[in-house]
């Protein structure tokens, strides 16, 4: 079985956590007369019929290199290029550059359903929307002329390079070189690893946004410029010109996503690439990181994107697998495997944290709409800190959920699911890397608990709490008997999280060491309460039995580990403090 979109799911999802509070508040006037369920309509039918077939293929077959040369794999050209010609590339960007100024939200649902189709496929173009996005708040208005309008159309794609071999999360330490020219361009010359979509045969030009540090720049990350190095120099008249001095010198073979290249490139064998500054000098991380905080939300949705795919294809299986008898059958034949309690509480591990980790991404999402879209501007500033606040929960704990259920995929598929042939394996191979680009997981909870809790006071966290406990009133006043202990349990992780919170407060101060030793389990604290309440927000917005029966399932097999995960945050970081004797003992 390969992925089918849920188009109706993804739609009702998106109108609950964001799209219908924006049309109500006037602030998505594009999208009256059902726009928003038309547009949904045909990228999962893209998604279904031309993008999730080639997901196979990609990854048997991967890329192939010679000499410089990137060849993508069968199929992966010609799709990208419908893709393109039918204008989804540009569905957020401006519309004075070929774009059409749709909400985030509404492009995040459409990516969600082009990553299950294939997350090697949407890498290329996330970085392109994420370069249109630096461009478009820091651009000079030449750079803008020249390159937007392409990169808009996904006539040309983006790329981000940050690391070289030994400057990984620490950016700061990296060493290309950036030296002025008389034309007041410049010349880049150094080494950069890990780059995707860095060499393809895709697009004719390949647009890369490069850090590189100026001869009398500072040290550390206050010194990053930020350059703009295309594959090829372009004329004036906008023609493709001379193959600028930037190569691409080899691919790594990777455990997953094969099918999206990821490359060593080298700038500056002949004296210097030429670039293009963006923003201004040694302020090159502030504009990357316009790029960055969009992927992070991006890569998030992989998470959610392969946990789907990887739940369809475990349940279209347990519905075809038979295997013993399950209990009251009245048949003299095996049962299907879903019929067996064990395997239906997988399915439904896998399906209750999907749609958790789905809401978590799309209110992220809404909340960066309303921190562009919203004229007043105190509620702007609200809603730049709540997208703030919730972008590492949606990259860290999604991508999490995303490696637990393509890992719970393959149990349910059991010997089967360890054979590549079924399908299951690709998905935990392609989920892994999620946890780790973009900054890894750990570096997202850090950030969560030393500069998102700290916002406004830590207004911006008491905020969302406010409305968490909203959704907790709610419930308890709709008496709907399908949830049956869900309110008792969401409370209990409600008040874990906030005692944690107040904890992380007073350690940050005190005791530093022990909060950054607690930031991963409060983030995963935080996911999971946030994801759980949510589902019950989801659930009383629609009471089928469906959204209900999904809500109490997280709200009283998976909520409870919030306690012990408060624990583990307040209590557990003393047991790291004389770990040396096992880290540093001799083999």
């Amino acid at each position: 079985m390969t992925y089918r979109a849920p188009v109706a799911e993804i739609a009702f999802m998106a109108k609950t956590f964001g799209l219908n509070s924006l049309l109500k508040d006037g602030l998505a006037p594009e999208l009256a007369d059902d726009l928003a369920d038309a547009v949904l309509e045909e990228s999962g039918k893209f998604a279904t019929d031309r993008i999730a077939p080639l997901n196979h293929i990609g990854d048997q077959i991967g890329n192939r290199f010679d000499n410089g040369v990137v060849t993508t794999a069968p199929g992966w050209k010609e799709t990208y290029r419908d893709w393109a010609e039918g204008g989804w590339n540009g569905l957020t960007a401006p519309s004075e550059h070929g774009g059409q100024a749709l909400p985030q939200l509404l492009q995040t649902a459409c990516s969600e359903m082009w990553t299950s189709a294939s997350m090697a496929f949407m890498l290329g173009p996330m970085l392109t929307t994420g370069a249109v996005d630096a461009l478009v708040a820091h651009g000079s208005d030449a750079l803008k002329k020249i390159y937007l309008d392409k990169l808009v159309s996904g006539e040309w794609m983006g790329t981000m390079n940050l690391t070289e071999p030994h400057a990984g999360s620490d950016v700061g330490a990296l060493k290309t070189r950036a030296e002025r020219a008389a034309d007041g361009s410049y010349r880049i010359s150094g080494q950069k690893i890990y780059i995707t979509y860095g060499e393809h045969d895709l697009t004719d030009n390949i647009i890369h946004l490069v850090l590189a540090r100026l001869p009398d720049a500072p040290q550390g990350t206050r010194g990053i410029s930020l350059f703009l190095v295309p594959k090829f120099l372009v004329n004036p008249d906008g023609s493709l010109g001379a193959r600028n001095d930037v190569r691409c010198s080899g691919l790594e073979h990777k455990l997953g996503i094969h099918a999206s290249p990821t490359c060593t490139m080298m700038y500056g064998d002949q004296g210097g690439a030429v670039g293009y500054l963006i923003g201004e000098e040694n302020r090159g991380l502030n504009c990357m990181f316009t790029m960055m905080n969009n992927a992070r939300l991006g890569v998030g949705l992989q998470g959610v994107a392969i946990a789907e795919r990887a739940y369809q294809l475990a349940l279209a299986y347990s519905s075809e697998r038979k295997q013993g008898r399950a209990i009251g059958s009245t048949s003299d034949g095996m049962s299907a495997i879903i019929a067996h309690p064990d395997v239906r509480r997988m399915l439904m591990l896998m399906r209750s944290k999907t749609d958790a980790a789905r809401a978590i991404c799309y209110m992220t999402a809404a909340a960066m709409d309303r921190s562009h879209r919203e004229a007043d501007p105190e509620k702007r500033k609200a809603s730049e800190e709540r997208a703030a606040l919730l972008t590492p929960i949606a990259k860290a704990w999604s991508t999490d959920i995303g490696i637990e259920v393509a890992s719970l995929g393959i149990q349910v598929h059991g010997g089967m699911g360890f054979i590549e042939g079924s399908g299951a394996a690709q998905h935990l191979r392609d989920a892994r890397i999620a946890a780790i680009y973009e900054g890894t997981n750990g570096i997202q909870a850090i950030d969560l608990v030393t500069r998102k809790l700290p916002l406004s006071n830590g207004d911006a966290v008491r905020s969302l709490f406010g409305e968490m406990h909203a959704t907790l009133n709610a419930l308890k006043a709709s008496n709907l008997p399908g949830f049956g202990a869900s309110a008792d349990k969401l409370s209990e992780a409600m008040a874990a999280l906030e005692a944690a919170t107040l904890w992380m407060a007073k350690a940050l101060k005190e005791r530093t060491e022990e909060a950054l030793a607690s930031a991963t389990p409060y983030q995963t604290l935080f996911g999971t309460t946030l994801g759980g309440i949510n589902l019950v927000h989801a659930a009383l917005a629609d009471p089928s039995d469906k959204h209900i029966a999904t809500a109490r399932f997280f709200a009283e097999q998976i909520a409870p580990e919030a306690q012990s995960l408060a624990r583990t945050v307040t209590e557990g970081a003393a047991a790291l403090s004389n770990i040396d004797s096992v880290l540093l003992a001799s083999a």
